[in-house]
């Protein structure tokens, strides 16, 4: 079998389909390896650096918006006519001010869930991480990649 018969089953199908659908799933896989990054970070400078949970999940933040942010452009959105893709500055300032609010999000739920309710962090990241890649998602497809390119 072909390497071209074997990407066409379901997990190649949707990753190469410029639909809003494709994009999803390729986003899904973005988030996962931001998260990864994110992640790792995250438990890194927790446990072995011993930081405190809310600097610690900063730095993971950061590193995981840098990596989504270079993937949706090679990779997500790449059937998407890119709004600002003439000011590169303004776009990237965007994409940023969308994951700053993601930021604001997590770092606000990761309270919540740890100070307020007691939730472990490792589980309080996981939840908040869930639920800011839908807000992440939703607002950069619509600010910055909201058409379709034309051929």
């Amino acid at each position: 079998m072909e390497v071209k018969e074997k990407a066409a089953g379901w997990g190649g199908r949707f990753l190469n389909q410029p639909s809003l659908l494709g994009q999803v799933v390729r986003y899904l896989f973005t988030g996962g390896f931001s998260f990864l990054l994110d992640f790792g970070l995250f438990a890194l400078c927790l446990y072995a650096l011993e930081w405190h949970y809310l600097l610690a999940n900063l730095i993971g933040l950061i590193a995981g918006l840098v990596l989504n942010y270079f993937l949706s452009i090679v990779w997500v959105f790449v059937a998407c006519k890119r709004t600002l893709e003439k000011n590169k500055g303004l776009e990237f300032a965007l994409f940023v001010l969308v994951g700053v609010v993601g930021v604001g999000i997590n770092q606000l739920l990761m309270y919540v869930m740890v100070d307020g309710l007691g939730v472990n962090e490792m589980v309080s990241k996981m939840i908040a991480a869930v639920l800011v890649l839908m807000w992440n998602f939703g607002a950069r497809k619509f600010m910055l990649f909201r058409e379709k390119k034309t051929t």
